[in-house]
């Protein structure tokens, strides 16, 4: 598939196509010249103000879950058609901004269990040095 959508290119420039799909357009840019000239147009286009539904519809990630909802997406307490439809969204559709926001999440709930588990250890440690009365 080597033919790219005025929506590609689109969601290419502002940095929302998978990784995948956006090093093949890397990679037909540098001998097309004709999809270079389409990219321009349409940064053209954008930068102008001339903006499609599509276009807001991207920038504005109206598809996107919230974190809120992605946070619960990794607790597992979601209903199965939001908790579908965010799998669908990460893994098929390959939102690079709602992958970073999981990440993120998924890190942040893993730097929280650090002190417990660290304060857990120190309890246990110092556990014979505490006198009984």
């Amino acid at each position: 598939m080597n033919e790219f959508t005025d929506s590609e290119l689109a969601a290419f420039l502002d940095e929302a196509l998978p990784a995948n799909r956006s090093s093949e357009l890397e990679q037909a840019l540098r001998s097309d010249t004709s999809l270079r000239k389409r990219l321009t147009e349409i940064q053209g286009r954008e930068a102008a103000g001339l903006h499609t539904i599509a276009g807001i519809w991207r920038r504005e990630r109206l598809s996107c879950p919230s974190r809120s909802e992605l946070g619960q997406y990794i607790l597992g307490t979601l209903d199965t058609e939001p908790n579908d439809y965010i799998r669908f969204h990460l893994d098929e559709v390959g939102c690079r901004y709602c992958q970073a926001n999981l990440l993120d999440l998924q890190e942040a709930a893993q730097d929280q269990s650090q002190p417990v588990v660290r304060r857990s250890r120190f309890f246990q440690t110092s556990a014979g040095y505490l006198r009984k009365e």
